[in-house]
């Protein structure tokens, strides 16, 4: 296109060229035509002696005219190759930066073709690794379910054709479920039966033996105890400790009722005998495991001092798979828990440690077997110990390290939680080691091959970062119940290898079974004290005669609460508010709206509510009314007890500033300014503003900016100079001028030169100008009543000295003090 018009425009400038220069031709023709015309007639009237002289000078002329056509007309031509050079030149340069864009364009769609290409590979990686993940799944999940069947299944696809064979594989599985499931039914059923068999039958056979059956069920159970203990052995590490065992632990096999139970043990003569163990062994299980389900944030400080009267020497291991199983379904509950483990374990270190052994060891286990409900649950348990110092912050720092290592959807998922939930401490306890921690967390998210869901939640973790963990805190209040430095702190690396002591979750017989509970029950007074028994039956004592007191009481306040009606939805509030909007709103001037606003009947304390609606209204407006600020000022007038609501609401308007618009606050601003200026709010109220650069943020130095510039214009520089200068009211004022810091005071002359109201500050000026000076008096004020003090000592020594005339040593002393002290003063 470039090509084509340059060549038309050359074209058109040729032919525009050859027309002037023939109209010029034949311009030239004629005047030279008219010349040698008039030449002619003149050479007919010179003599015969010019003629010669006269046609040589024509001749020359003519010679002349010649020469000059043939010169212009090279110049034409000239001009014509150096016109047709340039617009060859232009021609090249076009088509050269046509070739150059084209290139850069060409090469433009390469580079994204490329990019486009990485991305479809990375894509394509992406999917290969996820077929990959689930073909790795549902192969592991047939190999659970059964291999003999799926080698069947494979021997029969091998001999039939593609859709027969999908079609029997469907068919199988389904079968296989439904035996599956009519399997589970059928012994679900069979074993309920036998059970129900083998409690009556185990009943009728109590009923008639009596002793006798005691003794038979003790050599049966020591006798499967030898047996299946040398079986357990070599599996004690592979054993979970999350299984239900409470089969191990209980006689025969055989549920007995706590009653029953209670009777049992009160027939048990030998109180050292292994039957009579089992009974306690059992006993304690069930307290142990009600105690840890009941346990909440309202009654974790009275669930405590039961838990504490229970053996918890002997039921350690109970107590750590209770806690464990209660944490598992419902993880809501794991900061209760994390309390309970923490008072426990400041009297019984063991417990703790052996806890948080089996907690690591369930982490492990679920890390490798990609479980992560599991791991879920695991790592907020740790979480919640790190924040009651049980486990050092060590394991945390080391389990992130092992989450972020290489990073999954999963394992940054459980990593951020773990970081939400016990963050707050790690910044106070290890900031080096957090930091690093959300450097990793950057890297991974720069790197973005995790899931946008993922990504969200690490943008998430970093702006409870920027919000100092704000909703997040380390420990509630009401659980913590601990001391730090009666806290005891265990370290336990994910590393080492650690034995969970399954077998305490199995009873035993102890042959020391009397000692050792006695020597618990003086434990028990020492930690919980001699008054836990006296109170124990004193209580049982006066239970039934506060009983029938509590009675009576109850049916009375039943029925005063039945008198009285109290309305907790507020409905006639929310309708005080719409009516005064609606007054507000729909009047025409001030006047109106306070003559209807006055004729509202408002209860005793409702007068707030009228402040703070004109308050709203005013602050929702688009720009500042002074509708609002002469209504405020007219019920300021009327009632003290508005302009008193006005102070409250000025404070409180103050402390929120922050969170007010730009748009909010000016009008806010402009509303207490015009009820200062006239005099309808006390100046008082701005001693609640302190004009310092550590008490202001953006938003406060916005709202006293305008506060103070609409005072200005209202009141006019000079009078405003006037009244903050008042000597009764410096005391309101030395906030907003502060002089206890000389970086207080530039700041507050600094911050009224830059708004424009550098003239109320030429007292501070001043007082910061001779700062240096009242300093230095002071100074020397302190010095002077100091030395008056030595002299009236040194006065004293010297009227003792007369008394003692034959005491030279005094007068000595004397002058020595005297030269000390005219030294110092020259000093």
């Amino acid at each position: 296109m470039a090509r084509k018009y340059s060549s038309e425009s050359s074209g058109q400038d040729e032919s525009e060229s050859s027309d002037y220069e023939r109209r010029n031709r034949g311009k030239r023709d004629r005047e030279s035509d008219r010349s040698g015309k008039w030449n002619e007639r003149r050479d007919e009237r010179v003599d015969d002696d010019g003629d010669d002289k006269d046609r040589e000078r024509v001749n020359a002329r003519d010679v002349r005219d010649r020469d000059g056509r043939s010169g212009q007309r090279s110049e034409r031509v000239e001009r014509k190759e150096s016109s047709e050079e340039e617009d060859g030149e232009l021609v090249e340069r076009d088509v050269g930066r046509r070739e150059g864009g084209r290139s850069r364009r060409y090469d433009e769609d390469d580079r994204r073709e490329r990019e486009r290409s990485r991305r479809y590979d990375e894509d394509d990686r992406r999917e290969r690794e996820r077929a990959r993940r689930y073909e790795s799944e549902h192969r592991r999940r047939d190999s659970d379910d059964g291999g003999r069947r799926r080698d069947r299944r494979e021997q029969h696809d091998s001999e039939e054709n593609g859709d027969e064979r999908e079609g029997r594989r469907k068919s199988e599985r389904r079968n296989d479920r439904t035996d599956d499931y009519k399997h589970r039914r059928h012994r679900r059923e069979d074993g309920d039966r036998d059970d129900k068999y083998r409690r009556d039958k185990e009943e009728v056979n109590e009923r008639e033996k009596g002793s006798r059956g005691f003794r038979e069920r003790e050599d049966r159970d020591d006798k499967g105890f030898e047996d299946s203990k040398p079986q357990r052995q070599p599996r004690v590490q592979e054993v979970d400790f999350n299984a239900d065992n409470s089969k191990l632990g209980k006689s025969g096999g055989v549920y007995i009722p706590p009653f029953k139970l209670a009777r049992m043990m009160k027939e048990v003569q030998d109180k050292s005998s292994v039957e009579y163990q089992r009974l306690t062994w059992d006993a304690l299980r069930k307290s142990i495991n009600g105690l840890v389900n009941k346990v909440n944030a309202a009654n974790v400080k009275n669930i405590i001092p039961e838990l504490f009267s229970e053996n918890l020497i002997r039921g350690r291991g109970l107590f750590c798979r209770s806690c464990m199983k209660s944490q598992m379904a419902s993880p809501g509950f794991t900061d209760v828990f994390a309390a309970l483990v923490a008072v426990v374990n400041t009297k019984f270190p063991e417990v703790g440690e052996l806890l948080l052994r089996r907690i690591v060891l369930q982490l492990k286990r679920a890390y490798k077997r990609n479980d992560k409900p599991q791991l879920l649950a695991a790592v907020k348990f740790i979480a919640h110990l790190v924040n009651q110092l049980v486990a050092h912050e060590i394991i945390a720092l080391e389990l992130l390290t092992v989450l972020l290592e290489n990073p999954t959807d999963s394992s940054v998922e459980v990593a951020v939680g773990f970081v939400t939930e016990c963050g707050s401490l790690l910044q106070d306890l290890s900031p080096k080691g957090l930091h690093g921690i959300f450097e990793r967390f950057r890297g991974i998210l720069h790197e973005g091959e995790i899931d946008k869901r993922v990504q969200f939640l690490i943008e998430g973790l970093f702006a409870i970062r920027k919000a100092k963990f704000q909703g997040y805190p380390a420990v509630r209040p009401d659980l913590d119940l601990v001391e730090q430095e009666d806290q005891i702190t265990h370290e336990i690396s994910l590393q080492e290898e650690i034995d969970p002591e399954i077998t305490l979750d199995i009873f035993k017989p102890d042959p020391n079974f009397l000692e050792n509970e006695k020597r618990y029950e003086e434990l028990k007074k020492t930690i919980l004290g001699d008054e836990s028994e006296d109170e124990e039956g004193s209580d049982a004592a006066s239970d039934d005669d506060e009983d029938d007191d509590e009675d009576e009481d109850d049916d009375e306040e039943e029925d005063e609460e039945q008198m009285k009606i109290r309305d907790e939805t507020e409905t006639n509030l929310v309708n005080l508010r719409r009516t005064i909007y609606l007054t507000i709103m729909s009047s025409v001037d001030f006047e109106e709206a306070g003559h209807k606003l006055l004729k509202i009947k408002l209860e005793p304390g409702q007068e707030m509510e009228l402040n703070i609606m004109l308050l709203e209204c005013c602050s929702q407006e688009r720009t500042y009314l002074r509708y609002y600020g002469l209504l405020g000022q007219r019920f300021c007038m009327i009632n003290k007890v508005y302009q008193e609501n006005f102070d409250k609401c000025f404070v409180q308007q103050y402390s929120m500033i922050h969170r007010l618009e730009t748009n909010k606050l000016r009008n806010v601003a402009k509303f207490f300014a015009h009820l200062l200026g006239t005099d309808a709010l006390p100046w008082h109220v701005l001693a609640y503003i302190r004009l310092t650069e550590e008490d202001t943020t953006s938003s406060s130095r916005i709202f006293i900016k305008i506060l103070f510039q609409e005072l200005s214009e209202h009141l006019g520089i000079r009078l405003l100079n006037e009244r903050l200068n008042d000597p009764t009211m410096q005391d309101s004022f030395e906030s907003i001028f502060p002089r206890d810091n000389p970086k207080n005071t530039r700041f507050s002359i600094n911050f009224f030169t830059s708004i424009g109201l550098g003239g109320i500050t030429e007292n501070l000026r001043e007082y910061l100008k001779n700062m240096p000076r009242l300093i230095m008096q002071q100074e020397q004020a302190a010095s002077e009543s100091e030395s008056d003090d030595e002299s009236d000592s040194s006065g004293s020594s010297v009227t003792g000295s007369a008394s003692s005339e034959s005491d030279p040593s005094s007068s000595d002393e004397s002058e020595r003090d005297d030269r000390h002290r005219k030294r110092r003063r020259r000093d």
